[in-house]
C-alpha cells in the first residue's frame, strides 16, 4: 500500500528518515532515481540514514515503475522518495494509485524561482505540477508531517 510520494532533492536523510516513516507508519523506503542505483557513494550514505525496522530498497524509475505495476510493493507501506519533480510525475503518470505528492525540498539552481522555505522550481518544474494537479493529483508542501499542508497551486 502506497502511503506517500515525497520529492526531496537530499533523498533519504533523517527528517524523512525518521519524522515522515513513523508518521505514515512505512515500513519500507523505495528510493526511485535514475543515478542513485550506480554510484555506490550516494548509496552508500542513503543506506546510513535508513531508520532501523524498515526495508529500504533502491532502485531506477523504469525499475521502480515495474515493481509497483508487479504488485510486488502490495505487501508493503511504501514511501516513495524521488529527487524531482519531473521523476515524481514519470511515477505518477505510470502508476494511477500516486494520488498525492508531497514537496520536501528541492535545492536552489540556476532559474529557479523559490515558492517556500525548501522548494525552488523552474518554470517547467511549475508546469509538471499544474499538470498533475489537472489530473486530479494533490501536490502539497511541507518539510515534516508536524507542518502546515499549502497546496502547491497557492504557493506558485
Amino acid at each position: 500500500m502506497l502511503k506517500l510520494l515525497r520529492v526531496d532533492h537530499r533523498l533519504l536523510h533523517g527528517q524523512v528518515a525518521f519524522s515522515w516513516t513513523q508518521n505514515i507508519g512505512a515500513d519500507c523506503i523505495l528510493i526511485a532515481n535514475d543515478d542513485v542505483p550506480q554510484n555506490d557513494i550516494r548509496k552508500t550514505t542513503i543506506k546510513l540514514a535508513k531508520p532501523q525496522g524498515v526495508k529500504l530498497v533502491i532502485k531506477s524509475i523504469e525499475d521502480s515503475i515495474q515493481a509497483l505495476k508487479s504488485g510486488v510493493t502490495d505487501k508493503y507501506k511504501l514511501f516513495i522518495v524521488v529527487e524531482s519533480v519531473k521523476d515524481a510525475k514519470r511515477l505518477a503518470e505510470a502508476y494511477p494509485e500516486i494520488q498525492q505528492i508531497n514537496l520536501g525540498g528541492i535545492k536552489v539552481r540556476e532559474g529557479t524561482r523559490n515558492i517556500s522555505k525548501a522548494i525552488n522550481i523552474t518554470l517547467e518544474e511549475e508546469e509538471l505540477i499544474k499538470e498533475l494537479v489537472d489530473k486530479g493529483i494533490e501536490v502539497e508542501i511541507r518539510q515534516v508531517p508536524t507542518d502546515k499542508k499549502v497546496a502547491a497551486l497557492n504557493a506558485l
